[in-house]
C-alpha cells in the first residue's frame, strides 16, 4: 500500500536510510542519522513536496519523496526525487510503483520538472528512472569520495 508518511514511520525510514549510509555509496552521507534528524528532514520535505511510503504487512518497505532542487525562487517548479527500499524488497517493482505515485502527485501539484541525482554506478536506479521516462542530462566525474572510492554522479530529468 502506498500512502503519505506519518510520524510513526520515522524509526523504520531512519533504519532503511542508515543502511545505505553505512553500507553503500548510493548515499553520499557518511554518518548515520538519528530519528530526530530524520523527523526534521521529513517535516522539511512535506513543507514543499510529497513524501510517500510503501507499507506491506504493517512494515515500511521503502519510501520516496520530492524536495526543492535548488534554493533560488525561480526553481520553485523543479523538485529533486529520492527513493530508497529495504534490501529484502528489491526487484519487486516497489520502487517503480512508488515513483509512479510520486510523479503523479507532482503532476497534481503542478510541478514542471523532476531531477534525480544518482551515483553513476547505481545501475538499477538508472534503469528504473529510464523506464519512468527520465533522461540523463549531466555527468559529474569524481565529485564524491566514500569508502576510499571516487564517485561519479549523474542527473536525470523528467519534464512533466
Amino acid at each position: 500500500m502506498i500512502r503519505y508518511v506519518t510520524q510513526r514511520d520515522v524509526k523504520r525510514i531512519t533504519e532503511i536510510y542508515n543502511d545505505y549510509i553505512i553500507n553503500t555509496t548510493i548515499s553520499f552521507e557518511v554518518k548515520p542519522l538519528t530519528e530526530d534528524e530524520m523527523r526534521n528532514r521529513i517535516e522539511s520535505v512535506l513543507a514543499h513536496g510529497p513524501f510517500l511510503v510503501w507499507e506491506e504487512d504493517g512494515k515500511i518497505a521503502g519510501y520516496c519523496y520530492a524536495h526543492p532542487w535548488k534554493e533560488r525562487a525561480a526553481y520553485h517548479n523543479t523538485l529533486e526525487t529520492t527513493v530508497y527500499l529495504a534490501p529484502q524488497y528489491f526487484r519487486r517493482g516497489i520502487g517503480t510503483q512508488l515513483m509512479h505515485a510520486l510523479i503523479n502527485q507532482c503532476r497534481v501539484d503542478n510541478i514542471k520538472v523532476l531531477i534525480a541525482c544518482i551515483t553513476a554506478n547505481n545501475e538499477a536506479s538508472i534503469k528504473m528512472h529510464e523506464a519512468l521516462g527520465f533522461k540523463q542530462v549531466s555527468y559529474f566525474s569524481q565529485v564524491g569520495e566514500k569508502f576510499g572510492q571516487w564517485l561519479d554522479v549523474i542527473d536525470m530529468q523528467l519534464t512533466l
